[in-house]
């Protein structure tokens, strides 16, 4: 039993039968209120008859009665205009400074038992690698499972603009090099994000600019900065690449990260950071001002031609420094990892500029983008493909993830969209009852 349970039956009128007052007081509800999320009372401006008095106020709800007493509400003076306690167990009587008496709701036994049936089934289903009612998708009708699909997808891109945010406010607002360091975030994919955007961080954009015409030197600047030419090495390239960086080093007063940091384990080798940053190299050396060019860019075609980039001649036979492969292929970035870059770095970098501007046609643009890639193939699509989702499109698979992400992973099944369908139905009816409650509904 949670509060949070009995906030959702209250304010969706799951209860059943006529509702009365512990002290025997007959008790309409014209209004529930409005949920708040907020401190103070649950419930706002609700409209309640008691005892054939109507009452404007708060609404608070608790499991145990005595909640209020263990929660000091008696200490707040917010909880003063509460004109009824709705719980599940009455054992304590609420009085009010001024000396009113709140009239009190025992709602236990009014909640129907298919709605506890049906809740109980949900959080014993919900865990941190599964959907919750993926039993019972088949039972919401498919239009109204997509109507719910554009608001977690502007929900996803919200959350994902607030990380653009961020970087915007440690970069003073300057979106070429934020543009800069979020794609060089997703060119680490999920293992090495975090050390790619850190290699951006301390690889100054200045420092590039004064190089931009040296695709060598470029990459000479970031492995230095990577922290992966500190070795003795025995193959020209890598001693090149030290040589020129240790003069870059001195000139700019550069600092490198610790190598430690990059992941090798457990990875494909055409997905090794090494190959990474030679791509990553390339993008730089041939796109200066992305950010403005990407702008100017609406067609998915077009944009992936900007990340057509390739890894320099030595990694054609190599995944590390000094370790030659006798199978070399060209080593540029698939068409996966192209599409994942567009979706996650540059479409909320891109909703984000619009929201800053004002500008609704900018994130149309972000949501177009969106529609234009195929849907994404991870562990958690497949989780939805299994239940019965196909997503059409990445746009899709971004609602998808977002709903898994935030709410069936964290058994938040009371803010989904999808629960009050499935905890209303009552399966012991008919099929064609059940069928009929459902138009009803619509």
């Amino acid at each position: 039993m949670t509060e949070a349970f009995l906030q959702y039956v209250w304010q969706h009128k799951l209860l059943e039968g006529g509702l009365t007052t512990t002290d025997g007081q007959p008790v309409v509800v014209e209004r529930v209120g409005e949920l708040n999320k907020d401190a103070g009372p649950d419930f706002l401006d609700a409209r309640i008859t008691v005892g054939g008095i109507l009452w404007a106020g708060n609404v608070e709800v608790h499991i145990k009665a005595s909640d209020w007493r263990s929660h000091q509400h008696s200490d707040d003076k917010a909880y003063n205009n509460v004109i009824l306690h709705v719980v599940y167990a009455y054992d304590y009587d609420v009085v009010l400074e001024n000396g009113r008496k709140v009239p009190t709701v025992e709602i236990a036994d009014a909640i129907p038992e298919h709605v506890w049936r049906n809740y109980d089934d949900l959080m014993q289903s919900a865990s941190s690698n599964s959907i919750p009612c993926a039993s019972r998708l088949k039972e919401i009708p498919e239009f109204l499972f997509h109507i719910g699909q554009d608001r977690l997808l502007v929900e996803r891109l919200q959350r994902k603009s607030d990380d653009v945010e961020r970087l915007l406010k440690a970069t003073r607002g300057n979106w070429e090099q934020v543009c800069y360091m979020i794609i060089a975030h997703y060119f680490g994919g999920k293992t090495n994000a975090f050390p790619f955007e850190l290699l951006a961080k301390i690889t100054p954009m200045g420092v590039l600019a004064k190089i931009k015409n040296d695709p060598f030197r470029i990459e000479a600047l970031f492995f230095g900065q990577a922290g992966m030419l500190g070795d003795v090495f025995y193959d020209d390239y890598p001693n090149a690449l030290q040589r020129e960086y240790n003069y870059m080093r001195v000139a700019y007063n550069l600092k490198p990260m610790p190598a430690h940091l990059w992941k090798f384990f457990r990875m494909r080798p055409a997905s090794f950071p090494t190959l990474r940053i030679s791509q990553f190299s390339n993008l730089i050396s041939r796109s200066s001002n992305l950010f403005s060019k990407l702008l100017e860019t609406k067609e998915v075609k077009s944009l992936r031609t900007f990340f057509d980039v390739e890894a320099s001649d030595y990694w054609r036979n190599h995944f590390r420094f000094d370790k030659p492969v006798d199978k070399g292929s060209i080593k540029t970035l698939g068409d996966n990892t192209v599409d994942t870059i567009l979706i996650n770095a540059w479409v909320p970098l891109l909703f984000r500029y619009g929201q800053s501007h004002d500008d609704d046609s900018l994130k149309e643009q972000a949501l177009n983008i969106l529609h234009q890639i195929p849907a994404e193939k991870n562990t958690i699509v497949r989780l939805w493909q299994k239940a019965g989702i196909e997503p059409v499109d990445a746009a899709d698979s971004q609602a998808i993830l977002q709903r898994y992400n935030e709410y069936c992973s964290k058994k938040r099944c009371l803010d989904c969209s999808l629960a009050f369908r499935l905890l209303k139905t009552n399966n012991s009816q008919s099929s064609d009852q059940a069928t009929t409650n459902t138009n009803d509904d619509l």
